[in-house]
């Protein structure tokens, strides 16, 4: 059997979602752990996961390498891959790139919404694309093996990341803005590019992110899937559901919000509703990946590309990207 993997959640970690992500079958997560935290604040997220790890063995454990599905699936257990949604944790030092990816880090955003020093966010009116520092922390990320990650970033600084970065790049959590354009959401420009350089898509469940919000139905949101493959190819696109399961609406701050600013940033919310947006009927936690599986089949999409989708190209693109490149540098290509 093909593996079950979601390429994005942020949730209020907790025993009862590890055993949701067994009852569901979920055997690889990539997990946010960082958002606007400083290096050694990171470090102490991480702490918090060995806590997990120790006390729930027989439910978690730290993914490194592909090879990590596989030992879940074996052994009936989650692989967790570490995951940052903004470059705050390597501050302005392209050596911690290394350091971060020792200690399991293998996404990371560029940007989260707003300008970073790597690139501008999609909230921002003016994308000047990939600056200075960013070609070069994209060359080192390229290096030691850790994904480029432009869920929130602009559309020029995407593009250019797409074209500066040696190994594929992922889009861990977005949908087509076609369907519905959020400012998250991404163009047929930025998905025909990255499928033709071999990056990834994971498609989010987060109600921002989808036609309709909450009210999106199942069917709604696998024609997408179905139409998106056309586009990109099959091969390209995974899930990614962006879930933010049993957080407080106060997190949202932290989210949109961290240090930049002293007022509240809607964001991709409004002052009517500030928090977290109601889920869809559809997908509330890991236990229904089962009905997104059986709402592909329902669409039309064959065996061999619902269980693509549902992990076994993500495994792919881990056993692709984890790893250091080789030749280490653009120059020894030369």
């Amino acid at each position: 059997m093909t593996p079950r993997i979601d390429a994005l959640q942020y949730a209020n970690w907790s025993e009862k979602i590890f055993r949701q992500m067994r009852a569901g079958g979920v055997d690889a997560v990539h997990v946010t752990i960082t958002y606007h935290e400083t290096f050694r604040e990171t470090v102490l997220n991480i702490e918090g996961w060995n806590r997990w790890f120790e006390r729930f063995p027989d439910l978690i454990f730290q993914g490194f390498t592909a090879e990590d599905i596989d030992l879940a699936r074996q052994t009936g257990r989650t692989a967790i891959f570490f995951g940052s949604q903004n470059p705050s944790c390597i501050e302005d030092d392209i050596g911690l790139v290394e350091v971060l990816h020792r200690l399991g880090l293998r996404f990371m955003q560029l940007t989260y919404n707003n300008q970073s020093l790597l690139a501008s966010g999609c909230y921002e009116s003016e994308d000047t694309g990939l600056t200075r520092m960013g070609r070069e922390v994209v060359a080192e990320m390229n290096r030691v093996g850790l994904v480029v990650d432009m869920s929130h970033s602009g559309e020029r600084s995407t593009l250019d990341a797409i074209a500066q970065s040696t190994r594929p790049i992922a889009i861990t959590h977005a949908n087509p803005a076609s369907w519905h354009p959020a400012l998250r959401n991404k163009s047929e420009r930025v998905l025909a590019a990255l499928a033709e350089s071999g990056g990834m898509l994971g498609f989010s469940a987060y109600p921002h992110h989808l036609r309709g919000g909450g009210d999106c139905t199942l069917v709604e949101f696998c024609e997408m899937v179905a139409r998106t493959a056309d586009l990109m190819g099959v091969e390209h696109i995974g899930i990614g559901t962006d879930l933010c399961q049993d957080q407080p609406d106060s997190v949202v701050d932290w989210m949109r919000t961290g240090r930049w600013t002293k007022a509240r940033d809607y964001g991709e919310g409004s002052a009517d509703n500030p928090g977290f947006p109601p889920m869809p009927e559809w997908f509330h936690d890991n236990r229904d990946f089962g009905r997104i599986e059986a709402g592909l089949r329902e669409v039309g999409l064959s065996p061999t590309e619902v269980a693509a989708i549902m992990g076994g190209n993500w495994a792919r693109f881990f056993a692709d990207s984890f790893g250091p490149a080789q030749p280490l540098r653009r120059e020894a290509a030369q």
